[in-house]
């Protein structure tokens, strides 16, 4: 899919609130009760100012009524005496109330807030992590869709505030009808000039933020390459290198450049913003005083109450605030909106490779293997092949070895056998009938791959092999089985807490294994799988001679009866396997057993030839 450009124009900007509706929506999903609770409290906590205005104009009138009273009582006591002061207290009392109401509702609203943030974040983050999962693995080795996911992911935690920002618009919109009636009723003129002096900045405000989102939009790939650079120069899994080789200073030196453009563009935008924006504003200063002279030359004139001119100045500022908010506000998220884009337009994803209608089961046991028949395949805009022409069987039973050169297409055909990829063309059969007919997790839950860049994840020792079979997590004995016959419980049975014990050193109290070692959990991982299928791809690359040599003769008995395939450039490991196959331009160019490869002669026996000369 290809990203689409970054909105410019005021009605691109304006059409991007239709992201809004779907996004509440997503905020009602998350927790239906939280949002009820909110919209009640913000509306509750909406109309508490004008009240308090209000009975703070009833005050000053009624204290300015008793004071003229003539005669009046002296003292405080005697003032209670009289109750004539009755009224002016219930008045205080009722404030009183309502700053108590409103301090009240103030922590209700953050409580219910951070709640509300907190079930989005997940709820979000997890339907993001769905989506990845069911999409293909050509997309995550897209540059672009690197962008979008990268883009995404941001959305998921950098719109939390929209729903705050949503929900106290709707607070301060029914706060500014309700100031909004008041000064209608003494001069709508009032109303109408403080709108003339703000929508200038409002637009202003519109205008920058989306030169902003079209600046963040373009920077994705860069600021991708730009975090990049910032993790490896400063990581544990580069900081050998690093050292070694001296690349601080050109990685530094990188990162500097990067993000010295970024800053310069921001400034650029922000000076401007700051130019248009002060005389923006400082016209609606003009404006705002210009109505407060009004104001105080009615109640000179006796046209107003003091208590009037108290309600209509603190209304027309707290208007003008609002107002000024509003707008600011409805102009941010609008900006906000822009960014969700990047949200929907990852979850329109979709995935090329899926489940048909009503997919063939897979068999069990596979009784006669895989046929690739004619199979051709190259990665999203390469220019080359990685396989064409490409056919050979894979009887059930049988180990098979891929041999060839970096590039030959060993690698690709996993993929392809797994069903990672679709075959650009040609087919391949299970038991005679297209891969496609079955439906893909079912068919990747026959075969057990470990692949030669291995994921090394920062969990226990236990949840490392379980990852082969996440859903027997809680069978210790299969676990236990599967560490043995990949030879990784002489690495846990030195692990301070077995298998309990947190590996790599991401987390605290994580002991960090070394690659040998790593792999050896790795290869436990596809035994506990207990597929009908085996793959090793280049599993042995980070072990010494012997532990090769053992881990070879553990395969060999412990796939007796499975269906394997085995990748290796060792050539010690490959001579184990029923069949040889050597691959040479994505194509198959040779067959057969070891001894008869050597007999043939040709490319195999030159790369053996190769291979032994080291060892003499």
């Amino acid at each position: 899919m290809a990203d689409p450009a970054a909105p410019a124009s005021y009605a691109a900007r304006w059409a991007a609130l239709k992201n809004l509706p779907p996004f509440l929506r997503m905020v009602w999903a998350a927790s239906p009760g939280l949002t009820l609770a909110m919209i009640g409290l913000r509306l509750a906590r909406a109309v508490i100012p004008v009240t308090m205005l209000w009975i703070g104009k009833l005050i000053i009138d009624e204290v300015v009524r008793l004071i003229a009273l003539a005669p009046r009582p002296e003292t405080l006591a005697g003032w209670w005496q009289s109750g004539l002061a009755g009224d002016l207290l219930l008045l205080i009392a009722a404030e009183l109330g309502l700053a108590l109401a409103s301090d009240l509702l103030g922590r209700l609203v953050t409580y219910a807030d951070s709640l509300l943030q907190e079930k989005l974040v997940i709820s979000l983050s997890i339907r993001l992590m769905d989506h990845a999962a069911d999409l293909d693995l050509a997309s995550f080795e897209d540059a672009g869709f690197q962008d979008r996911l990268d883009r995404a992911r941001r959305q998921t935690m950098g719109r939390i505030p929209l729903v705050n920002q949503i929900m106290q618009q709707m607070q301060d919109a029914v706060t500014v009808a309700s100031f909004g009636a008041g000064l209608i009723a003494y001069n709508p003129w009032l109303v109408l000039l403080l709108l003339a002096a703000l929508i200038p900045a409002f637009l202003g405000e519109i205008h920058f933020n989306a030169l902003t989102y079209a600046m963040n939009w373009r920077r994705a790939p860069e600021r991708r390459e730009r975090d990049y650079l910032r993790m490896i120069g400063a990581t544990s899994d580069s900081a050998k290198e690093v050292k070694i080789f001296g690349l601080n200073r050109f990685l530094r030196d990188r990162y500097l450049e990067l993000a010295q453009r970024f800053y310069a563009e921001n400034r650029a935008i922000l000076g401007r913003q700051l130019a248009v924006m002060a005389l923006l504003t400082g016209l609606g200063t003009l404006c705002y005083y210009g109505a407060y002279l009004w104001i105080i030359g009615r109640t000179l004139t006796g046209g107003l109450s003091l208590g009037d001119l108290t309600f209509l100045s603190g209304s027309f500022l707290r208007l003008r605030g609002l107002i000024e908010g509003l707008l600011s506000s409805f102009s941010s998220m609008a900006s906000q909106a822009l960014y969700l884009d990047d949200l929907y337009a990852f979850f329109r994803e979709t995935p090329r490779i899926a489940a048909p209608a009503r997919p063939r089961p897979v068999p069990d046991p596979i009784r006669q293997g895989f046929t690739f028949e004619d199979v051709g395949f190259h990665y999203p805009e390469a220019g080359r092949w990685a396989v064409r022409g490409l056919s050979f069987h894979l009887a059930a039973g049988e180990t098979v070895a891929l041999v060839g050169e970096n590039g030959a297409g060993k690698t690709t055909i996993v993929k392809l056998l797994c069903r990672l990829y679709e075959p650009t063309e040609g087919r391949i059969l299970l038991d005679g009938h297209d891969l496609r007919e079955f439906d893909p997790e079912r068919l990747r839950e026959a075969v057990g791959v470990i692949f030669q860049d291995f994921v090394r994840y920062a969990m226990s020792a236990s949840d490392n092999i379980a990852a082969g079979r996440i859903s027997a997590r809680e069978d210790r004995d299969r676990i236990v089985t599967a560490a043995g016959r990949a030879l990784a419980d002489q690495v846990i049975a030195r692990l301070p807490g077995g298998y309990d014990q947190m590996v790599g050193k991401r987390f605290a109290r994580g002991v960090e294994l070394s690659g040998g070692e790593w792999q050896k959990l790795a290869i436990a991982r596809a035994y506990m799988r207990e597929a009908q299928v085996l793959v090793l791809d280049e599993p042995t690359a980070a072990l010494d001679a012997r532990a090769e040599f053992e881990v070879f003769q553990r395969f060999k008995d412990l796939s007796a009866g499975r269906t394997a395939l085995l990748i290796s450039h060792r050539f010690s490991s490959v001579r184990m396997a029923d069949r040889i196959l050597v691959l040479a331009d994505g194509r198959v160019e040779a067959q057969g057993s070891h001894d008869a490869l050597i007999a043939q002669g040709g490319r195999y026996r030159e790369l053996f030839e190769l291979q032994a000369q080291g060892y003499r």
